[in-house]
């Protein structure tokens, strides 16, 4: 099989234009392609007056394919062969059920190989299953009262059921093949397996994860929700078992001599507890900032220009970072097209926001986070939570901010550059589902983050027209984009405490959806390998 790229094709072009399209690429007949797959697909709108989509195509030819791939460059053309993902040999001896907790993306994918694997892992979320946390969380935009085990960040699914459902990921592993297949194979949308933006919307999620949990319990897997890691059993520098808390406040103790600590990046209690107990936890940068709401068709408009409602492009999205030569910069994360900002609060007096969207993207306005890094010596201390605990104070100052009453906190774009608290709304309809409080969001923010962001709105707009609309809206803060601790492990996947697997965006060793799913694999992997 042959990897074919850069097939330009117009927007409305069919299966024949792609055939043929291919075959003057490789110099050879129609007739010589036996089978044709979408590998990739890509809109190129970098001239407004001539939008393509840019193929990459898997063909099967009735030809010497060694010699038809050595006649083009291997950026163009090369040999490769369809990826299966292969169970690793079960060799672990232990007697014991290993225990996952945490039913995010990194707790899916490690319970659904060691299911998989006959070891029937018991799974512990202290957040409801997706159906009752969904109820949950849109009680708490309607009444504002929070609760704080099952919310945007805790429950079945992990925080990105409550997303956008963005697949995108800078990490090159193989196994992200296994993650697309497996959400395909679970009820996502076909296109995640060749769309250069997949993703699978908020909408369609629920029901992938509520597969994917059926099909671990199927294999032997249990699943308990409403229930809190408590402790972690230990005794000379190895797992012994954990307590949880049930739904009715029991504790419970289980013996294991395996957890894979899947937690996310929101779990501070349970961070706190792990400290506590001596575990090796290290400072690591985080990001904060605000979310920017603009009219969607504005951003369609800047960039696809007079092919902005064209049937065959969805609803148009950005990428933008500006890097300064001296100073901090700027990047946009997780666009949001057609989209919703959420409170994603998960304690109680604390407000933080994110982006969410439905697999159709068809909302009025578009949103994105704009974020700024913050490094470990911006920190208030050297304690190893100290990032956590600055997230956790700017979030109680937009609480406050926003009148205590989970409000955001918003400001209008030309307001905030021109440095003066905004007291009502303009153009742009704010779509937070709490609703928000015009304000100051210097009042919230560090001053290092509202200075950077002010000054690099106008390199934002050179990029992208229009993107300085001084009735965008600014909803704060978002400070949850990944977490400001990683707990330490070895190459073996562990910490000093035997038995003990950090995993995931929580734990530090991932960003997003599908890294966090690979790194469940990854050390899934390794518990079935039994090296300690």
């Amino acid at each position: 099989m042959l990897r074919v790229n850069e097939i330009k094709l117009p927007l409305d072009a069919d299966r024949r234009a792609a055939y043929s399209a291919v075959a003057k690429s490789l110099r050879i007949s129609e007739g010589d392609i036996l089978s044709l797959k979408i590998s990739k697909r890509s809109v190129d709108s970098r001239k407004k007056d001539n939008i393509f989509f840019v193929y990459s195509f898997d063909v099967e030819l009735n030809a010497d394919e060694d010699t038809i791939a050595r006649a083009f460059p291997d950026s163009k053309v090369f040999k490769t062969e369809e990826y299966r993902y292969t169970m690793p040999e079960n060799k672990r001896v232990s007697k014991f059920r290993p225990v996952v907790v945490g039913f995010g993306p990194a707790g899916m994918f490690a319970s659904l190989v060691l299911a998989q694997a006959g070891l029937r892992p018991l799974i512990i979320e202290r957040g409801n299953d997706v159906d009752t946390r969904t109820k949950d969380v849109k009680s708490f935009w309607s009444t504002r009262v929070l609760n704080e085990n099952s919310n945007v960040q805790f429950g079945e699914g992990g925080a990105g059921t409550f997303s956008d459902g963005k697949l995108t990921t800078g990490i090159k592993d193989k196994r992200c093949r296994k993650i697309f297949e497996e959400f395909v194979a679970n009820g996502a949308p076909e296109d995640i397996l060749w769309s250069g933006t997949p993703h699978i919307g908020t909408d369609k999620l629920g029901e992938v994860v509520k597969s994917i949990r059926k099909k671990v319990i199927a294999m032997g897997g249990e699943v308990l929700f409403g229930c809190r890691l408590t402790d972690i059993i230990t005794a000379n520098k190895a797992v012994f078992g954990v307590s949880y808390e049930k739904p009715d406040g029991t504790i419970t103790d289980f013996e294991t001599d395996t957890v894979l600590l899947c937690i996310g990046h929101s779990a501070r209690d349970t961070l706190e507890m792990l400290y506590a107990k001596g575990l090796e936890i290290m400072q690591k940068p985080f990001s904060a900032g605000a979310r920017i709401e603009h009219p969607q068709i504005m951003i369609n408009k800047a960039q696809y220009g007079a092919f902005y409602n064209h049937p065959s492009l969805a609803a148009a999205d950005y990428k933008l970072a500006c890097h300064p030569p001296h100073g901090r910069g700027l990047y946009t994360f997780c666009m949001c097209p057609g989209g919703t900002v959420v409170t994603a609060s998960s304690e109680n007096g604390c407000v933080v926001v994110n982006g969410m969207s439905e697999y159709a993207r068809d909302g009025e306005n578009a949103n994105s986070a704009l974020l700024v890094g913050i490094e470990p010596e911006d920190f208030p201390s050297a304690h190893p939570l100290a990032g956590m605990y600055m997230q956790r104070g700017i979030e109680k100052a937009a609480f406050a901010a926003g009148g205590e009453s989970y409000c955001a906190p918003a400001q209008l774009l030309g307001d905030f550059l021109k440095n003066t608290p905004s007291k009502k709304l303009g153009s742009v309809n704010p779509s937070c589902p709490t609703g928000v409080v015009p304000g100051d969001l210097r009042r919230v923010l560090p001053k290092k983050v509202t200075e950077t962001l002010a000054g690099s709105i106008a390199d934002f707009d050179r990029k992208l027209h229009g993107f300085a609309l001084p009735d965008a809206v600014l909803t704060g803060p978002e400070t949850r984009s990944s977490s400001p601790v990683r707990i330490v492990r070895d190459d073996l996947y562990q910490t000093r405490i035997r038995g003990l697997y950090p995993c995931g965006e929580g734990a530090g060793y991932a960003g997003g959806i599908v890294s966090a799913g690979v790194d469940g694999l990854r050390v899934a992997e390794t518990v079935l390998s039994d090296e300690r």
